[in-house]
Order: structure tokens, then C-alpha cells, then sequence
């Protein structure tokens, strides 16, 4: 891996200045190469692939071209957590002729969170592991009914109490107090993390495998078997595309991908003193149904990880360095102290920002072209730190044309669409982004949101 150690890097995230230090650094690719498969991009689906494919085969040559190092982009920035869900699961869930393979896939996602805390321990990855659940917390009455329909919808589907289940008040106070306490949604499925070194650790563990990753080593343009950087040509059995939020970087890629920031802050260390006030003793990760998003955990090391949506960039451009002056940061802080009011005197330590992949539907999509010798998975829209592995394993059977079954579950399909172009992709994000703000505001307000601009925003996102 690149060295992780100077201050350019410790100033990417908290997860970044946390690493502890020295990082092993990565070459960068200076002569033409020949391998099995190439991966473009070394994040959580490019790291993953490499792992399977190469433990499925241990006779393939692997290589990882990365512009940046490992962990530079989303997987370095992210929230923390291995949720056992994914984006774009209700279209497919009400579509008939897709119900019984996203039944699959949805199991699959569950299963995901468990396989990887078996790589993590087989590879004694130390990424603070902790599977303390997800809890979706009803802030509002408003959020209390929207929940109360998840789980009879998840009860319809025929997934029982130890997949969803719902806390009354009382019960939720067991293991979170917020401010505003309606009940909330438990589901198991989800471990926090240090996102940072899990990618180090599956890093280092592709190099012990024999698989060679390369830094600095941005890709220009991809072709049928054919990868160009600035300094070399790779040739490749098979190319895997695994840029998420970076494909528009990608010559003949472009509106592939919408870039769409997120933003987040870590708090000083928190007293124990407040920890017994808030709770998350099994470090359980937090959020609630606000259409901004709002994403929480308890960080190893006692402080309160906690993020939000940030925003689209006119002509998809990705921001990677943020100050802790810009007002921007003040919302997030805002909603973190307004869940639990007891942290207002402890102070913000880091914050940073990052881009995460939307695609045009909304949903994310795994897949292979033989004739055109490529695969690619990705457009998590910020749910990719599990589903990336569920990905790699996906890639890995079809590439190896494995009989298994996760090779027809329903996000196998199509490649992604492209936006639409500047202005109108800009405007309509504008718009996307107003609009869940205005509906959220009338909910913590106590007033009525009207039932077609509410399902509009759903319509939008394919909930």
C-alpha cells in the first residue's frame, strides 16, 4: 500500500489520521504488463475480486491499477458499516418476475455480513469488528409508522423477528437513548468497522497471495482486454471495471456514474460517563428514515463516528480534502446533537468528505460481457462496504464460470445507463436534494407530507 503516514493523507478522514503506521508502499506501474485479470480501481470491490478469484485459483495473475492507493476514495471514507442490505431492493422485491431471486439476494446480503467476519478472522484482519446490529431509530412519529410498514413488509416477505424487528420505545431505550425516542427497527445484519484497515488488511493479504497492486497508476481508457495508463499498456485475459464513484475518470465511461458526496465528522473521546446516557454498548451502528441520510457508530476507541449526505457537483466533480471551518460540517454536528443532546460539549475532532456511486436507476448491478473480455459491479449508492463483497464473490464465479448461486441473483443483468448531461443532471439532483430536504423538515416539524410528493422522492430512488 501506499504510505498512509504524511499529512496530506491523515488529513483524507479519521480513519486515515487513526491508521496506525508504517503502511507497506506500492509500486507504481512504469512498463507494459500481461496478466489473467486486471482490475481497475483498489477499493472494497476490486480488493474483494482479486481475494476470491485468486483463493478460488490460486494459478491466476492478478493485478490492481489504482490512481490514488488503497483506500483513497469511498472505502476509505465511509461510515463504517457492513450492512446486510442494498440499494434499489424494493423495485426488485415488487417485481414478480424478480421476487424469488431478490428474495435470494437479499439472504445473500445477511449471509455477506457472516462471511465476512470469517475472511477477517482466517486472514486476523484487526479492522474492529464488531457485529452490534442496526438500529433504525424513529425520531418522529412520522418515522414510527414508516417503520412499523418495513417490518409488516419484510413479515409479508417471509422474513421473521431475527431478520427485523420492531422496539417499542421502552425496549429501544435498551440499547439507545436518543433525544427523540418513537421506537425503532433492530435488524442483526450489520457490523461496524474501521473501514481503513480492512482495506489494509486485504490488502496486504492480496500481496501475500501474489497479487500485484499497483499505486499512482490512474487508467486512461479500458478496451476489450486492454487497460492504458500514462506510463504502460496492460494486456488482460478480462478487465474488471470496480471505479464506483471514479468512472466518469474513465475515457468512453463518462455519465456511467453520478459522484455524490457524503460527509462526515468524528467527535473527541467520549466520557464513559456520557456512553452510559447514550448507550451502543455492542457498538450498534445508528441512523433514522430521514431521506438526507444520517449514518452513526461507536468507534472503537470510545468517540461517535457520525455522517450525512452532502451533495452532487456541477459535472460530476469529486471533492477529496474538506476543512473543519466550512459551514457545511455545522448541519452534520447539528444532527448529531440533536440525537443525543449530551454530546454538545465534546468536541469535533476531524471532519472529511468523500463521493459514493449512484447509477441511473439507483440500483446497483453486478455483471460480465465476455465478448468485450470485461466485468464490473458497483453503484452501492453508500450501502457497499458488505455488498462489495458479495460482489467479489459474484465476479469471481461468473469470471471462473463457476455453477454457483449467487451467479443469477437479481442484480446480475445489465450494465448501468448513463445520465443525463450538464445542465439537466445537475438541475435534477438540485431538485432531488430540495425536495427530501422540504419533506424531512415538515416530518420533524409535526405536519402532513403529502402523499404524492412522497412518493415521488420514493419513486426517484427506487424505494
Amino acid at each position: 500500500m501506499s504510505n498512509l503516514v504524511d499529512a496530506k493523507v491523515e488529513s483524507l478522514s479519521f480513519w486515515h489520521s487513526s491508521y496506525p503506521a508504517p503502511c507497506q508502499e506500492s509500486p507504481r506501474l512504469d512498463e507494459d504488463l500481461e496478466v489473467d485479470v486486471a482490475i481497475v480501481g483498489a477499493g472494497f470491490t476490486g480488493l474483494w475480486t482479486a481475494y476470491y478469484l485468486k483463493t478460488l485459483d490460486p494459478s491466476l495473475s492478478i493485478c490492481l491499477l489504482e490512481a490514488n492507493f488503497p483506500g483513497f476514495g469511498a472505502s476509505g471514507r465511509n461510515g463504517g458499516w457492513a450492512v446486510g442490505e442494498m440499494a434499489g431492493m424494493g423495485v426488485r422485491l415488487s417485481d414478480e418476475n424478480l421476487r424469488e431471486s431478490a428474495i435470494r439476494l437479499q439472504y445473500a446480503m445477511f449471509e455477506t455480513v457472516d462471511e465476512m467476519a470469517r475472511v477477517i478472522e482466517k486472514e486476523a484482519i484487526d479492522c474492529h469488528w464488531a457485529k452490534g446490529g442496526q438500529i433504525n431509530l424513529a425520531t418522529t412519529p412520522a418515522h414510527e409508522g414508516k417503520l412499523r410498514a418495513e417490518v409488516q413488509h419484510w413479515a409479508s416477505l417471509g422474513f421473521g423477528e431475527e431478520d427485523f424487528r420492531w422496539l417499542d420505545p421502552g425496549e429501544a431505550e435498551q440499547l439507545v437513548r436518543p433525544r427523540r425516542n418513537h421506537g425503532a427497527l433492530f435488524s442483526p445484519h450489520c457490523a461496524a468497522i474501521h473501514p481503513l484497515r480492512l482495506v489494509a488488511g486485504l490488502a496486504a493479504t492480496l500481496e501475500g497471495l501474489g497479487v500485484s497492486i499497483y499505486s499512482n497508476t490512474p487508467v486512461q481508457s479500458i478496451q476489450a482486454g486492454r487497460v492504458r495508463t500514462p506510463e504502460a499498456n496492460v494486456k488482460a485475459g478480462l478487465v474488471v471495471g470496480a471505479t464506483e464513484a471514479y468512472t466518469d475518470s474513465l475515457a468512453g465511461r463518462k455519465r456511467e456514474m453520478l459522484p455524490y458526496h457524503s460527509l462526515m465528522i468524528a467527535t473527541e473521546p467520549i466520557p464513559a460517563a456520557l456512553w452510559e446516557e447514550i448507550g451502543l454498548d455492542e457498538r450498534q451502528t445508528f441512523g433514522d428514515p430521514r431521506r438526507t441520510v444520517i449514518y452513526g457508530q461507536r468507534t472503537l476507541d470510545g468517540r461517535m463516528a457520525f455522517g450525512a449526505r452532502g451533495g452532487y457537483r456541477f459535472g460530476s466533480g469529486i471533492r477529496t480534502r474538506f476543512s473543519r471551518d466550512e459551514p457545511i460540517f455545522e448541519g452534520v454536528r447539528h444532527s448529531l446533537d440533536d440525537i443525543f443532546p449530551a454530546l454538545a460539549g465534546v468536541g469535533t475532532a476531524q471532519v472529511w468528505g468523500g463521493a459514493l456511486g449512484i447509477p441511473r436507476n439507483w440500483m446497483p448491478s453486478v455483471g460480465i460481457d465476455r465478448k468485450a473480455a470485461f466485468a464490473w459491479a458497483g453503484g452501492y449508492v453508500g450501502e457497499g462496504v458488505a455488498a462489495s463483497n458479495l460482489a467479489g464473490r459474484t465476479l469471481a464465479d461468473l469470471i471462473l464460470k463457476r455453477e454457483s448461486p449467487l451467479v443469477d441473483l437479481a442484480w446480475v443483468g445489465p450494465h448501468f445507463t448513463p445520465w443525463e448531461p450538464e445542465p439537466l443532471r445537475w438541475l435534477g439532483v438540485k431538485a432531488f436534494d430540495f425536495l427530501g430536504e422540504k419533506l424531512d423538515l415538515r416530518e420533524f416539524a409535526g405536519k402532513r407530507v403529502p402523499r404524492l410528493l412522497d412518493g415521488l422522492y420514493d419513486r426517484i430512488v427506487n424505494k
